[in-house]
């Protein structure tokens, strides 16, 4: 896994996604371990509450667990999780102002699935 920050938003808040995403294509399937905040921010040469801060958002949200002693975990139901906020996030960020916009713009139905599937009407 490797991380990329674009300085748009605080670096945990990324390290949150980043782990998320990561678990949700995979490569940290339910129920193993992810990387421990000090080989995180030892790689990534960044503090390590900073990486904490990051791994309590996914704590929070039911995404990993801490076993004491050993480090973080995946949850079970983790990638469902993710999977029903990035819906909601999806439904939200672009499918609310699409249709706000296409009835501004008297777009019917067929409208937005023609454009949408590529084609103009």
């Amino acid at each position: 896994m490797s991380f990329s920050f674009t300085g748009d938003k605080p670096i945990y808040i990324e390290i949150a996604e980043q782990l998320e995403d990561s678990i949700f294509v995979g490569i940290y399937p339910e129920g193993t371990q992810i990387p421990s905040t000090t080989e995180l921010s030892v790689s990534l040469q960044i503090n390590p509450a900073t990486v904490l801060k990051g791994m309590n958002l996914l704590v929070d949200e039911g995404i990993i667990y801490k076993k004491r002693g050993l480090g973080m975990f995946v949850c079970d139901g983790a990638v469902a999780k993710i999977r029903t906020k990035r819906r909601n996030n999806f439904n939200n960020d672009y499918i609310v102002p699409l249709l706000s916009e296409a009835k501004k713009l008297n777009l019917s139905q067929e409208d937005i699935i023609a454009l949408i599937k590529g084609g103009e009407k």
